[in-house]
């Protein structure tokens, strides 16, 4: 099982967080959207255009499923991964930490870009956006055995955060 895996919305740091998290304990790091596109040989965003959404979910919860059973490793899961319910229960079962990245709209905007590859965000990424982190955080919240909030923080303090428990620590 990971030692420790993030969710959250796009721009919550999952990436940036996990590599520097996992580099700080010594251990590997896992990215399940990078893991979909080098084992299917496609970016992300063509497999939504090309193949469907539903066709990535399946890629996905491979991926998932393949993350939870690796040891000593950081993962970050992509910001829809957990939002079916057979990947919430595989999830729940991992008995790893999982650390839910929140973040504000304001400070995910401008390092999401939304104008890159995001096939979820067409059309009005910012009111996309935020459609789908209402819809999609009570799971994060009901998953999150800690919560840690970004907005202001550096890379680095955020890492402390979660190797010191993380503030909103949940019982």
């Amino acid at each position: 099982m990971p030692q420790v895996v993030l969710i959250g919305p796009p721009g919550s740091g999952k990436s940036t967080i996990g590599k520097a998290l996992a580099k700080h304990l010594g251990v590997k790091f896992l990215d399940t959207d990078k893991y979909v596109e080098r084992n299917y040989g496609k970016k992300i965003s063509d497999i939504f255009v090309e193949e469907g959404e539903e066709k990535f979910r399946e890629l996905e919860y491979e991926a998932l499923q393949e993350s939870l059973i690796e040891s000593d490793y950081i993962v970050a899961l992509g910001g829809g991964a957990p939002i079916a319910e057979r990947a919430q229960l595989l999830i729940k079962e991992c008995n790893a930490r999982i650390v839910f990245l929140d973040i504000s709209l304001s400070v995910a905007a401008p390092r999401v870009g939304f104008n890159r590859d995001r096939p979820l965000l067409l059309g009005n990424p910012r009111a996309q956006w935020q459609a789908l982190y209402e819809l999609r955080r009570p799971i994060y919240e009901s998953l999150a055995t800690s919560i840690v909030l970004v907005d202001s923080k550096t890379t680095e303090q955020v890492v402390n955060e979660i190797v010191k428990g993380g503030d909103d620590e949940k019982n």
